[in-house]
């Protein structure tokens, strides 16, 4: 039985050719240096950071060549597929502004390169498959479960490398004919590709990241499809989905570096010139534990997950601009040379990557997040809270509906100014920080967080003469801060603290402690932005109101 007959055998009903789809697929009309690049998670899991840093490379390397970024979702692995996984990763993408040129999705297919799901190309595989075998590089393997795992024991306890190969590969040796008799009789196989790699023998592989890199030819005998359900391993379907669509960069994780061998070779099988690759560092943090820097985890760390992110509430550029921070080490400068601009005119280097490793720090992100906030307008701050809120907290977006003006007066305490306030790290640490502007909240915990001064009586005098005698919502900044130290003074509290510190033992405290009370009273905190600010937009109604509050409570 010949190479071909073997494959008719195989794969009947597969009548087109690997040229029939070098002419559906025929190269792209693109400009010159123009990158096509993909992103082709598998939906075995959710979305994750390193996921998050390839997605948004990509992006960057499409749209600042003029080239394209298409979503290939690769779900060959169906038995570990999770479902709304595949949801996930358009959420995402769409949420932070890298939505694909090319994907298919709810039914919908956009650009001309498709299926864009693995699963949907079986007949693609199939004919390429097919036409290994007709060429001698590829054979159906009958190796049972049982001989594969006692190879694989043999291979450990004799120390030799684990795989498929030479005389491992028993199949590779067996006739066409008694192969062609064990598939009429129904017995199981998968086809491994044929390998004609010598382990012994060296190859350059130039990756753009970490440089040249010398392998050893690939002599394993993989799978290349499956016995369940035919699909194709990753390994090979990559292979032809990247040369058919026109892949012309690679970026994915260091972890699959060590596959650089066979998927040379299997390119090399087809004579198919290599998409150039960027393999990425793997994502390290502190551990809070052990303060040693380890792999991100997405068991341990919660940050790992995307969904931490947008629960947390972290605006979207700010994300961005972390995880490219990581990504390219000169990055942080680009940005701030060009706050304005989108990050995808970033001119992304792979020479800029680390290759020992991506430290993610979230308390560099919160900066970063921190920074952004305090750019925003108060009103456009608020719009956002609210979007957030109405998403992941009814309570907050029930509040912040009925209180948005004074929100938003809150949100502008020391906003316009050189050096804003950095209060806020995302959406989500807003609420802990203003819940006392909110009556119905601020009654729900009255814990008074008083210093100096605590005493009742002495308290309740300074309220009831500023509200009283002193306050004035006329009153400008100066003109409130005059009237304080002037009642302090009365109420011998020092107004100057120079006069205090040189002789404390002549007064009750000083002016700060003065405030530090009406404070206290007003938020039952002692820290809190601008107290004449506070005070104006709760109005004297309302002081008193929570004054007497405090007196049927402390």
């Amino acid at each position: 039985m010949t190479n071909k007959e073997l494959a008719d055998l195989i794969f009947p009903n597969i009548t087109k050719t690997i040229e029939d789809y070098e002419k559906l697929y025929p190269e792209r009309n693109l400009k010159e240096g123009a990158k096509v690049v993909r992103f082709a998670p598998s939906p075995t899991g959710f979305m994750h950071i390193g996921n998050m840093m390839s997605a948004t490379i990509n992006y960057c390397l499409a749209k600042s060549s003029g080239g394209v970024f298409f979503l290939r979702n690769e779900d060959t692995d169906q038995a570990r597929s999770v479902d709304g996984a595949i949801d996930f990763i358009h959420h995402i993408l769409n949420y932070y502004h890298i939505s694909p040129d090319e994907y298919e999705y709810d039914n919908k297919t956009v650009g001309n390169y498709g299926p864009y799901i693995q699963s949907e190309r079986i007949e693609i595989y199939h004919t390429f498959i097919k036409h290994l075998i007709e060429i001698g590089r590829a054979y159906p393997c009958f190796l049972t479960p049982e001989e594969l795992e006692e190879i694989r024991e043999y291979q450990a306890k004799s120390k030799k490398r684990i795989g498929i190969y030479g005389r491992y590969a028993k199949y590779r040796y067996t006739s066409n004919d008694e192969l062609a008799a064990k598939i009429k009789a129904g017995e199981k196989y998968v086809i491994r590709f044929r390998s004609e790699g010598d382990f012994n023998k060296k190859f350059i592989f130039e990756d753009l990241t970490q440089g040249k890199i010398e392998f050893p030819e690939n002599d394993i005998d993989v799978p290349i499809m499956k016995s369940e359900n035919l699909l194709p391993t990753y390994h090979f379907a990559h292979v032809v989905d990247d040369h058919l669509m026109r892949t012309t960069h690679v970026v994915r994780g260091n972890e699959w570096m060590s596959s650089v061998p066979l998927h040379y070779e299997l390119f090399k099988a087809f004579g198919y010139k290599m998409p150039k690759y960027i393999h990425t560092s793997l994502i390290l943090k502190k551990d809070e534990e052990t303060g040693t820097i380890r792999k991100i985890s997405k068991r341990k760390d919660p940050e790992a997950l995307m969904f931490y992110y947008e629960d947390k509430g972290y605006p979207v550029i700010a994300v961005i601009d972390a995880v490219l921070t990581i990504a390219n080490s000169n990055y942080e400068e680009w940005r701030t040379n060009n706050p304005d601009k989108p990050f995808y005119e970033f001119p992304f280097s792979p020479k800029k990557m680390s290759t020992s490793g991506a430290l993610f720090d979230l308390d560099k992100l919160d900066n970063i997040s921190k920074n952004y906030l305090s750019k925003m307008s108060a009103s456009a701050l608020y719009d956002e809270y609210l979007a957030w809120a109405k998403k992941h907290d009814e309570n907050i977006a029930s509040i912040l509906t009925k209180y948005k003006d004074e929100t938003i007066k809150f949100l502008n305490i020391e906003r316009e100014t050189k050096k804003p306030r950095k209060d806020y790290e995302n959406y989500s640490s807003i609420f802990p920080k203003s819940w006392y502007m909110y009556d119905e909240e601020w009654n729900k915990d009255l814990t008074y967080e008083f210093g100096k001064i605590n005493n009742k009586e002495e308290i309740i005098n300074i309220m009831e003469e500023y509200l009283n005698n002193y306050y004035d919502s006329n009153d400008t900044q100066d003109e409130w801060f005059n009237k304080i130290k002037e009642l302090a003074e009365k109420m011998g509290y020092a107004s100057d603290m120079k006069a205090y510190k040189e002789n404390p033992d002549n007064y009750k405290g000083n002016v700060a402690d003065f405030t530090t009370v009406m404070r206290v009273v007003l938020t039952t905190k002692n820290m809190t932005p601008n107290l004449y600010d506070i005070m104006n937009i709760l109005g004297k109604d309302r002081m008193l109101k929570r004054l007497e509050i405090f007196k049927a409570n402390f």
